[in-house]
């Protein structure tokens, strides 16, 4: 079966009935849980960002407390799957300060873990490749949160340093 581009979709999605898209979408969240979290965050969250924040912020933290520390592969393993969950939340919100505060969040939550990162290779180029991803994000918002940002980003790489 071939998939339908974006603008086929939208031609297509603009001229059914409102009780049509509802029934599609019902149908759509059906099938995965990305799309169910999705439209949960689209419906309920959207217009509280700052909670949204807050409870991926949770998640983040038992995620890091329910780490298998037995070896450094199970570590590796689990920092993947909650950044792959972090990644999916940012794509969920598309807001440039909300991709800042996960990934800051989630470079400061690895700092705190247990052993430290240091002890692997893989586990700094993870850290590294966030503290990036943000510095480039950085650039695109105004300048006031870009000074404010600046300075978070600076004290996560003094906390590296000392660790």
């Amino acid at each position: 079966m071939k998939t339908a581009t974006v603008k086929e979709l939208k031609t297509e999605l603009s001229q059914r009935k409102p009780q049509e898209l509802l029934e599609l979408c019902l149908r759509l969240s059906k099938f995965k849980k990305e799309n169910k979290e999705l439209l949960t965050y689209l419906l309920f969250e959207e217009e509280n960002e700052a909670l949204y924040i807050e409870n991926v912020k949770k998640e983040i933290v038992e995620s890091f407390a329910d780490i298998n520390r037995t070896s450094i592969y199970f570590i590796k393993k689990s920092i993947r799957k909650i950044l792959r969950a972090c990644t999916k939340y940012i794509r969920y919100s598309k807001k440039k300060e909300t991709e800042v505060d996960i990934r800051l969040f989630f470079c400061y939550e690895l700092l705190r873990m247990t052993p430290s990162l240091k002890r692997s290779t893989v586990l700094k180029n993870i850290y590294f490749q966030q503290v990036k991803m943000v510095e480039k994000v950085i650039v695109k918002l105004h300048e006031d949160l870009q000074y404010d940002y600046k300075i978070e980003i600076e004290d996560l790489q003094k906390a590296f340093r000392e660790r």
